[in-house]
């Protein structure tokens, strides 16, 4: 499997990051693909990494935060305007995805209509199939085998990570979380563990009340890497980072990491690619 970063921002606006958004491409020629959360710029961060939403055999969302969000009705439009006969867009996600994508499919609708009524051979509506998934819940996208894990990122609830195996692989996929019992049943012997972190220490010193809240809810670069030791993880990917690192600081990143975790430590960039 490869596991492409496409977004790896965070609420905070970034013109070189997009946001929280990743991609996993499997099979011959990477041709079955499943998108993890669909933050801001994800489809054009999808057309870059050479995907598109017409080829996707599933979309898993982690959480309903609007950052990890805010372009799924890009995801299904552009699904839906690209195929030639109606094809379901499988979605995924924990208990009020199904009233968001509702919700989602009723903004869209006059544009639903506007080409309906412009195109003769587009006849039907976006087909989205949405199954809202607990810990615990097992399912298969192609030859990928994915199973749930609770999360922790109160007082958003309920958050989930996905397992997703094949060939002897896997890949743990955490989204927003801070250091429980189910991260670690989602990452145990993973070849890859992604995991969105902020570094506690630089936040702390932004005088803003806002930002300090992010404390509460998410895991530091020192928690994920201990995370990632604990469970024997092989490589840990670290996303959505707050704040965000330029390159001259990757290094410092990594060394936070390294101090706690002995393997291999990707510190994230749009388009990211890595293989396991």
């Amino acid at each position: 499997m490869e596991i492409v970063l496409l977004g790896t921002g965070s609420p905070i606006p970034d013109a070189a990051r997009a946001g929280p958004s990743t991609l996993l491409k499997a099979g011959e020629g990477g041709l079955e693909q499943v998108l993890v959360d669909a933050g801001r710029g994800c489809v054009m961060r999808m057309a870059a990494a050479g995907s598109l939403p017409v080829l996707l055999q599933g979309v898993l969302v982690t959480h309903l935060h609007s950052d990890h969000l805010s372009a799924l009705n890009d995801v299904i439009t552009t699904h839906w305007i690209m195929t030639n006969e109606p094809t379901p867009l499988r979605v995924f996600g924990p208990i009020g995805i199904r009233h968001y994508v509702e919700h989602s499919l009723a903004a869209l609708e006059p544009d639903i209509g506007y080409r309906i009524t412009h195109h003769d051979d587009l006849d039907w509506e976006p087909v989205v199939e949405v199954t809202e998934v607990e810990p615990g819940d097992a399912f298969g996208l192609g030859s990928m085998a994915v199973t749930v894990h609770e999360t922790v990122h109160a007082p958003a609830h309920p958050t989930v990570g996905f397992r997703v195996e094949r060939d002897g692989k896997v890949v743990a996929l955490a989204g927003d979380t801070i250091p429980c019992a189910g991260l670690d049943d989602l990452v145990a012997g993973a070849d890859a563990y992604v995991q969105t972190v902020i570094r506690d220490d630089l936040v702390r010193a932004i005088p803003s009340p806002r930002l300090q809240d992010i404390l509460d809810y998410h895991s530091s670069v020192t928690q994920a890497a201990q995370t990632a030791a604990r469970g024997g993880v092989a490589r840990l990917v670290l996303t959505h980072m707050v704040p965000a690192p330029q390159p001259d600081q990757y290094e410092e990143w990594r060394a936070v990491a390294a101090a706690e975790f002995d393997g291999e430590v990707h510190i994230g960039d749009d388009l990211l690619t890595v293989e396991v």
